[in-house]
């Protein structure tokens, strides 16, 4: 499996289960996101536009990914919230397919344009690594299952780590149930009680898991 073949497996919407382990404060936060993913063509004007945004040929281009979000974190403010959306467009090293340049609009840590590294390990799981100014992180992808997905990540900064995360995310609906773009542009709009209404879960799973 290579890069563009597995945010194609991940194409749909996904039920995303959150705990953030604060490591300075020692204490864990829990939360929960809605996500909806699209993979993109190499030709789609989205992985044009980022490629032209990094100063990067176009054509080298295999494809990429739309990921919109929507989500809370148990210490939210009252005001606070967890939204947004991002585009990655994927160059391979000429002699490796399994790895390369991932560019974004915005990075995971910081919401700035940003390139990082993307490879395949020898699970088939997507291992992402971005170095930012001030900090540095790792994220891995794997399914268990073409329903279950999980994702690990950890944010160091100042010379150690501050974060660690671990996710279990359900699918909710497959690729051919995906929103048009007119319904990403009112993902931020709606609440996570109505996304969730918006799709239920198929019966191969249920949200704990087991």
């Amino acid at each position: 499996m290579d890069a563009m073949e597995f945010f194609e497996l991940s194409t749909g919407k996904w039920r995303s289960q959150r705990t953030t382990h604060h490591l300075a404060f020692k204490r864990s936060e829990a939360g929960e996101s809605n996500i909806i993913v699209q993979a993109l063509a190499a030709d789609d004007p989205k992985v044009i536009e980022i490629c032209q945004l990094h100063e990067v040929d176009p054509k080298l281009a295999i494809g990429g990914a739309f990921v919109s979000w929507q989500g809370a974190m148990g210490w939210d403010k009252e005001d606070e919230n967890h939204e947004g959306s991002t585009v990655f467009s994927l160059i391979p090293d000429v002699d490796n397919p399994r790895q390369g340049s991932l560019l974004r609009e915005r990075g995971y840590a910081e919401i700035v344009p940003v390139a990082g590294r993307y490879q395949m390990d020898d699970e088939d799981a997507l291992v992402l690594i971005t170095e930012y100014e001030t900090m540095s992180s790792i994220e891995r992808f794997w399914f268990v299952s073409p329903s279950i997905r999980m994702r690990s990540s950890t944010v160091k900064r100042f010379g150690g780590f501050s974060t660690a995360t671990f996710c279990t995310e359900f699918r909710v609906a497959d690729a051919s149930e995906v929103p048009s773009n007119q319904d990403e542009a009112n993902l931020s709009n709606q609440t996570p009680d109505q996304i969730n209404n918006a799709a239920e879960p198929t019966k191969h799973f249920s949200f704990f898991g087991w």
